[in-house]
């Protein structure tokens, strides 16, 4: 090695997850697992069952939603916005917002508390 720095032995990592394999489908049920649990952010992982979701409400902070898997409708102030495997969005502080499986799907909610 050329720089000197020394290469970090797997011991030295942290863990690594396949965030879609965290959480599984279960019949008429949404199933979550909180990844990260700080004053400052949590991260959450979840899977809607087909037609399940998450009624209207608001939030005091921005969250991020990325799409793991399958499709959802997700509502934004009254906006409907249909998402797939591999997209993202921001559902903004103080405005009501709701999710609904089209078909089951997985996403991964990020909250931060700044």
């Amino acid at each position: 090695m050329a720089s000197g720095k020394k290469q970090p032995s797997k011991a030295d990592l942290p863990p690594i997850s396949k965030l879609v394999k965290l959480v599984s489908y279960q019949k008429g049920a949404v199933v979550s697992k909180t990844v990260v649990d700080k004053k400052t952010e949590t991260v959450t992982v979840f899977a809607f069952a087909e037609g399940q979701g998450l009624s209207e409400h608001t939030a005091p902070f921005d969250a991020m939603v990325s799409i793991l898997d399958g499709e959802a409708d997700i509502t934004i102030s009254g906006k409907t916005y249909h998402v797939k495997a591999g997209e993202m969005t921001t559902m903004p502080a103080n405005k009501p917002h709701a999710l609904k499986a089209i078909k089951p799907f997985k996403m991964m909610l990020v909250m931060r508390r700044v």
